[in-house]
């Protein structure tokens, strides 16, 4: 018996990592996929609501696109003309950049602590360090290429949406299938709303705080902690690196620690206060689950799996629970409250 057991628990093995295997592959399918599907989500709440005010479909549907294609445009149109400029004076930032380690390894020097400029310099590309943000912006902006194609998507998932239901009752006797169904939807819809908005703010307030202490391209630095702010853990850390060291070549070290201490701020107040506070403890996925889950969505689906990490493994833990054979695997995923009070 143990052996029948053991030989199903390779099978299984050998069926996951074939289907991980088909995920990768298939990547170039599925991320455009599941960009728009949670696109769509998004959306859905402003779709819904003209609907519901009794508008035609085809104008409700006009309206949600027209505004989001608008915003993207504006958005897309500042972006560019930031990137274009930054990267103009790359080797200007770099050069002072590079100033700054000989000065570093001159007053260390004066410890007692022998430390070649030289070295600090081959250790430390300036000049790639300078190119990080905007390889960001570029590598997001690429998941872009098929825009038509996502923008699409998303125009047929929303009108779909309100038909979606009815099959799946149809379809579904014992109704556990749209229950499960509702579930995902409900948990990572109020999730990717409510991420969107507060990662907004963060972006908005971020770009208002840059343009008073007088960082170059502000603007730039806004957008990229609103994006980064999706992924849980380390965004907001690798969002602040390029406005502090902008700000540290540009203005000098006083007004790059005010802005490494403005980052700290409105991550510890909107991370660590509003956003808990905001969400509630609904997500139910333990800290090392979510940091876990960053790197396998992240090496399975690319940037576009670090953005939606959360969402993609909620949709996991939803899916194992409604199976008495997984759902160790949906209390393994999870905080482990329930537990605790039992």
């Amino acid at each position: 018996m143990k052996e029948t057991q053991l030989g199903y628990y390779f099978i299984v093995m050998a069926s996951v990592i074939i289907v991980l295997a088909g995920v990768k592959f298939a990547s170039v399918i599925i991320v455009p996929f599941l960009l728009s599907l949670f696109i769509a989500i998004i959306l859905s709440p402003s779709y819904n609501f003209f609907r519901s005010k009794g508008i035609p479909d085809i104008i409700s549907i006009t309206l949600v696109m027209g505004v989001f294609l608008i915003f993207l445009a504006l958005i897309a149109k500042l972006i560019g003309t930031s990137v274009h400029q930054f990267s103009a004076n790359i080797d200007l930032y770099a050069a002072k950049l590079t100033t700054y380690y000989e000065s570093l390894a001159t007053f260390m020097n004066g410890f007692g602590l022998e430390i070649p400029a030289s070295e600090i310099s081959s250790l430390i590309n300036s000049k790639q360090i300078m190119r990080f943000s905007t390889a960001i912006i570029e590598g997001i902006s690429s998941i872009f290429t098929n825009g038509f194609i996502v923008v699409l998507t998303v125009v047929f998932m929303l009108l779909e949406s309100q038909h979606f239901s009815a099959k799946i009752e149809f379809a579904d006797k014992d109704k556990e299938t749209m229950k499960h169904i509702n579930q995902i939807f409900s948990q990572i819809k109020s999730y990717m709303v409510i991420k969107a908005l507060i990662s907004l703010l963060t972006g908005f307030i971020v770009y208002v705080a840059l343009t008073l202490i007088g960082t170059d391209y502000a603007f730039l630095w806004g957008v990229l902690a609103f994006l980064l702010n999706f992924i849980p853990n380390i965004g907001s850390i690798i969002a602040a690196v390029p406005a502090v060291l902008i700000t540290l070549v540009q203005l000098g070290a006083f007004s790059a620690l005010l802005v490494s201490v403005l980052y700290l701020l409105v991550n510890v107040i909107i991370g660590s206060i509003v956003e808990p506070k905001v969400m509630g403890r609904g997500l139910g996925l333990s800290t090392l689950v979510v940091f876990i889950s960053l790197i396998f969505w992240g090496w399975l689906l690319g940037l576009v799996g670090m953005l939606l990490s959360i969402p993609l493994t909620i949709m996991a833990k939803i899916v194992f629970a409604a199976n008495d054979n997984t759902k160790w695997i949906a209390v393994l995923l999870g905080s482990g409250e329930s537990l605790e009070k039992k």
